[in-house]
């Protein structure tokens, strides 16, 4: 008989592709439920109210990203719900892998901060740090993370701390989910203009990231390996 099955909660925004991230969860033997907190109809509206299930229940926990602020009144009704669930997880011992607001929600829920950044970053941009993290990843963030005083900062770049590392949790401000096919999805929900705004092409930016897909899909593999070979198995 082969090894049961890890269950995976992947907690989404508005959008729940996970791509190679959640396609390495998968080879490692997890299965994923999944949640998304706000539906497509509300995302105008996003402050709905809903019931986290009970993070002790899962193997591990990924949390996605969202095109809202962390500290917004807007999604006040289930950023506190939310954070309390991944302070829960930390109680238990369950890892808990943050992505752009997911690791925004695990900085303020252990005592970091989620502030404005003064040079948002849209596109591949360069991270420096430890083998898994570092290179080249495409961003999409307005916001970024002071990480807990206690935590570890496993990467960084000019723009914002990157990644940390809180006992069996993972934070990345990048998107390693995040392949050319992603991101012609959110061009085609709004992110092109606001790539316009920042003077950026939108086709040109869909093909850089395109040609980057093939190492990015490794790097993303690799990551998650890190997260449950390393992350994971800290001590609590």
């Amino acid at each position: 008989m082969g090894a049961p099955t890890k269950r995976l909660l992947v907690i989404g925004h508005d959008y729940l592709s996970s791509g190679p991230i959640g396609r390495r969860f998968a080879e490692r033997g997890y299965d994923a439920e999944e949640l998304q907190v706000v539906p497509p109809d509300r995302f105008a509206d996003p402050g709905v109210n809903l019931d986290y299930p009970d993070p002790r229940d899962y193997d591990a926990v990924l949390v996605l990203g969202a095109r809202y602020s962390a500290y917004s009144d807007l999604v006040a009704s289930w950023v506190a719900p939310e954070m309390k669930l991944m302070q829960t997880a930390d109680d238990a011992g369950v890892p808990v892998f943050g992505i752009c607001f997911g690791g925004q929600l695990l900085a303020q829920a252990h005592g970091g901060q989620v502030v404005p950044s003064p040079a948002p970053e849209i596109g591949p941009h360069v991270v420096a740090g430890v083998p898994a993290v570092a290179g080249i990843w495409t961003q999409w963030h307005h916001d970024r993370f002071i990480p807990p005083a206690d935590a570890t900062v496993v990467g960084a770049n000019a723009a914002a701390p990157q990644a940390f590392v809180l006992r069996r949790n993972l934070a990345v401000q990048f998107h390693p989910e995040v392949d050319a096919d992603g991101l012609a999805g959110w061009l085609d929900d709004g992110g092109a203009r606001d790539a316009r705004d920042r003077g950026l092409d939108p086709d040109v930016l869909l093909e850089h990231v395109r040609s980057l897909d093939p190492d990015v899909r490794v790097r993303a593999a690799a990551l998650v390996d890190y997260f449950l070979d390393r992350v994971a198995r800290s001590p609590r």
